[in-house]
């Protein structure tokens, strides 16, 4: 193995704790509501455009003792690839779709990765 790789992955395993674990501190600290899941827009991978969310997160999404590593790091995927994106109806955000940006925040998403209280995307 080169020192190239070996410093690559050396840095991915100390990353990669520092990232995971203030998430599930986070996710263990979370009171959730709500009984919906994510529309991820799975069948296109690439989305040009948001949908609208029609349901609230999810326990799965928010609490500790509920949560889903998959379904949250699914989210977050999402929210960090597409969130700065139009909606494809051209309407703004709902309370729901402003929900689900909040979780993405209050879990440690980057702001920048959606749109601001404010604004639309």
């Amino acid at each position: 193995m080169t020192p190239h790789r070996t410093l690559h992955r050396a840095a991915r395993q100390a990353l990669l704790p520092a990232v995971l674990l203030p998430a599930a501190a986070l996710l263990a600290g979370c009171a959730g509501a709500g009984t919906g899941s994510l529309d991820a827009q799975s069948a296109t991978p690439s989305p040009t455009c948001l949908v609208h969310q029609t349901n609230q997160p999810a326990d799965r999404y928010t609490a500790g003792a509920n949560s889903d590593t998959r379904s949250v790091l699914e989210m977050m995927r999402y929210y960090t690839a597409n969130g700065t994106k139009a909606y494809c109806d051209g309407k703004p955000a709902t309370s729901t779709d402003r929900r689900w940006t909040e979780l993405y925040t209050d879990l440690g998403g980057d702001p920048v990765h959606v749109p601001r209280p404010d604004r639309t995307p």
